[in-house]
Parts: C-alpha cells; structure tokens; sequence
C-alpha cells in the first residue's frame, strides 16, 4: 500500500486514536460471533474490536493486493484480497459456517471508499449476500433440520452397496431438469453414438431423459423432504443407474439394493460417524439447490471435459420443467373443468417467479463461474449467466467405456444406525471434538439453543435412536 494511501485511509497524527473512537461508538451485540471488516487498511480498528467483543471471529476484507499488515494486534483472524485466487463468496464460505444475520456484522472503515471506489461497494455487497444466504440456511435449517438428521441415519441403516469414488478421464454431461433439456436431448444422443460420454442426471431430470431413452450413468439426489422420492421410485427399479446421495437426502428404501454413491456435506458429525462406520463417500458442501452438488461432483469425478445442460433457473412461459416430469402427476389428478391443467401450470410457474428461488440461483452461478475449472462448456440452451463459458464439440473419449463404477458391500455385525448414534454420543464426550459437535447439532437437535450441554443433546439422540422424536 503506497505512502499515499495510507494516508487517505489513517490519520497522519493518531491513527490508533481515531480507530479507538470509531468502535467505541458503535453498538455491538455480545451476540456476534463473526465481523467482516471492510477494507481495514492497516488494520488499527482491530485491536480495540478484540477488546469490545472477545469472542468474535474478526475477517478482513482487502480491496487490492494484501497491504504488508503488521501482525499482533493489527492481524485479523483471516483476511482476502483479489490475489488469494479464491472468490469473495467461497472464502466467506470457508471461514463462516451457516450463521443467523445476527451473529455477522460488517463493519466499514469509511475513509476506503475515497480511496478504492467500486472494489470497496463490491466488497460491501458480497458480504451483504453472504449474509442473506447463511441467513437463509439457519432458517431452513430449524425447519428442516430434524428431518435431515433423521433421513441421514435412516440412509446409513439402509445403504449396502456402495460405489467406490475414482476418478474418470471421459467427459461428463450433468443434465438439469429445466424446459431446455428437451432440445437438448438429442445433442445427449448424438454424443452417445460417437463415443464415450458420462450422464450425471439431477434426479428431477431423470423422467425425460427415460421418455427419450436416454439412460444416466448415474443420478444425484439431495433433497431432505419427501417429495424428492417420486423423482427417484421409477429410476430405482432393477438395473437402474447407480445413485449419487446427500447423506441427508430422504431416500426409498429400493436403495438397500442400488448401488449409492454417499455425499457428506463436510460437516463434522457426518464426518464423524462415516468414517467410524467405516463407508465410503465423497465431501461436497451444501450449495441448497442440486444442480450445484451436480457440479461440484462432475468436477470431484471426472478429468476431462463437462457439459451442462437443462440448468435454465427460468420458467419457459408456463413450463417450469422438462417433460415429463415426476410431480406433474399432482397436478394431472387434480385437473377438472373448473380447474383444468394449463391454470394449475399457470399458478405454479407464478408462485416460482414469486419465490425468486431462481434469481438467487442465477446470482450465485454468475460468480461462481470464475472459479470453476477452465472445462466447463454449456451444452444447448442454459440460463444466460452461462453464457461466458462457451460451447465446446463433445470429443470422443480415448479408451472404452467402464463396464461398471466399482462398488463394494457394507457389512455390519450390528443396527447400523444404531451404532451410528452411539459412535456420536461417544464423540460429544471427545474432548477434541465435543465443541464443535455442540455447535453444530445443537440449532439441528434443539431449535433455537445456539451451544446446548452434552447431556441434553445425548437425550435428544437417546429420543431419536428410540424413534420418539417429534417431526421438526
């Protein structure tokens, strides 16, 4: 940082000073666990910010390249700038998990905006959606976070056959199930003709790829409520494609049968068990829409190049997914005269525009984007923030194709749920690992309770391993 700047951003006289009043005049909540600091500078408003809130996180945010910071009182916890090769969104990811609004606060060293314009706004919006989607992921958490934590020990009682992660050389299509995959299906069935290619199918997109005879090499699930099974009841049958799965996903109990590729969402509980049940799985964070973890394990599974297609995070008129598709059938046995289909299609493309699920999306994928792989392609006709990647011709793999992902048998001597709930009791009482359990089943087990005892989450596994829960 030049002599010059410094200046603008510090008091020439008493920079210290100046930070100290600064801070002292803010209203800070013993409540915030994390501070984003907005382009600190050299850092002078962090001392007495450790001072004010002890127990806070405190991450910087640097407009340009890492200014030299002296370290000691000046140095935050963690700190980014443009030349970490990491995007605003994935650091804040790494070093803030899923955090109520009111346990982040950002905070602004004003004099930066003079100096830095634009890049400092832009650092102040990144952190402000950061906010609002980890903000979002609490809420859905509380409603949903019993459900999860049931369908994840339900999933470890009933999956046998796993697939074993290795890596593949071929190129890959992962297959949204958006209106455009239905002109994309036939570019999928020409590239199957000339060669080796790998389908990764979201399992909402699986009805259209069957009505076309397209068969996925293998589909993805995620979704913890109960209307994701109709996506999966028909793909399931005999000889149907092996199944990626969020541990926390609600899956049929077809899948005692299906060989299940297990996806750990990295949490330590999750960790924790799987790894002490000794099952096999992939680590993928939890990105709240499937299309994302569809990515993420493209990239986990294969080398070469990946296609996408059907991801239009957009409504198509009144079409809001590829025919046919699994929960139409919902609509179709409600239709009538006076409620005939197109109405129903009609109100439901409505509330999703409503919703703004889509737009979220889309924001997130813009600038995501940069930091995916240089062999992205798009593949057909996909929401517009794709648009950068380009297109690509589908080259013909070197080699054959796999006959078969390699599996391997799960063998227990005892329930393994069962021992799944004692393995994380036992790890509550694990000094290395108990806090962070704490913190992270205690919003899952009991609600609002932001750090409950160990002896109160081991009763809310004990009513859980006995089946007495109540539906979170």
């Amino acid at each position: 940082m030049s002599q010059e700047k410094t200046a603008l951003l510090h008091s020439r006289y008493n920079p210290q000073a100046e930070a100290d009043r600064y801070i002292n005049a803010l209203s800070l909540d013993e409540k915030i666990r994390f501070c984003i600091l907005i382009e600190p500078g050299l850092g002078y408003m962090i001392a007495p910010l450790r001072e004010k809130i002890p127990g806070a996180k405190i991450i910087a945010l640097h407009a340009k390249a890492l200014p030299n910071v002296p370290p000691g009182l000046h140095a935050p916890d963690s700190r980014w700038h443009p030349g970490t090769g990491m995007t605003v969104q994935d650091f804040l990811e790494k070093e803030i998990p899923d955090s109520a609004a009111a346990e982040i606060r950002i905070l602004e060293w004003r004099p930066a905006l003079a100096v830095y314009g634009n890049a400092y706004r832009t650092l102040i919006e990144e952190s402000a959606e950061f906010i609002k989607r980890s903000d979002a992921n609490v809420r859905t958490l509380a409603v949903f976070g019993k459900r999860w934590f049931r369908n994840f020990f339900r999933n470890v009682g009933i999956i046998r056959n796993v697939v074993l992660p290795a890596p593949l050389s071929l190129p890959l299509i992962v297959t949204g199930a958006g209106p455009s995959l239905e002109e994309a299906i036939p570019l999928i069935q020409e590239s199957r003709r000339q060669g080796a290619v790998f389908v990764l199918a979201v399992s909402s997109s699986a009805a259209a790829l069957k009505a076309a005879g397209v068969k996925p090499d293998m589909l993805i699930s995620t979704d913890g409520g109960m209307w994701a099974l109709f996506h999966l009841f028909d793909s399931l049958r005999p000889q149907g494609a092996p199944l990626a799965a969020a541990m926390t996903a609600a899956l049929p109990s077809q899948c005692s049968g299906q060989s299940v590729l297990p996806i750990c969402d990295g949490t330590l509980w999750q960790t924790v068990v799987l790894k002490a049940l000794e099952i096999p799985f992939v680590a993928l964070p939890q990105r709240g829409t499937v299309s994302a973890s569809a990515l993420d394990l493209a990239f986990a599974l294969t080398s070469g190049e990946i296609f996408i297609c059907g991801l239009d995070l957009a409504n198509s008129g009144i079409r809001s997914h590829a025919r046919p598709y699994a929960l139409d059938r919902f609509l179709e046995e409600k239709a009538g005269r006076l409620n005939p289909l197109y109405s129903q299609a009609f109100k439901r493309s409505g509330l999703l525009k409503a919703g703004g699920s889509y737009g979220i999306y889309a924001s997130w994928f813009e600038k995501q984007l940069a930091s995916y792989p240089r062999r992205l392609y798009s593949l057909g006709k996909n929401n517009s923030v794709f648009s950068p990647l380009g297109t690509a011709p589908l080259k013909r793999a070197a080699g054959t194709f796999p006959a078969d992902l390699k599996t391997g048998m799960l063998r227990f001597t005892d329930n393994p749920a069962r021992k799944a709930y004692g393995v994380l009791e036992k790890a509550l009482h694990n000094s290395a690992h108990s806090q962070a359990l704490r913190k992270e089943l205690s919003p899952i087990l009991l609600g609002g309770a932001a750090d409950a005892s160990v002896s109160e989450l081991q009763e809310a596994l004990r009513s859980l391993a006995a089946g007495g829960t109540r539906d979170g």
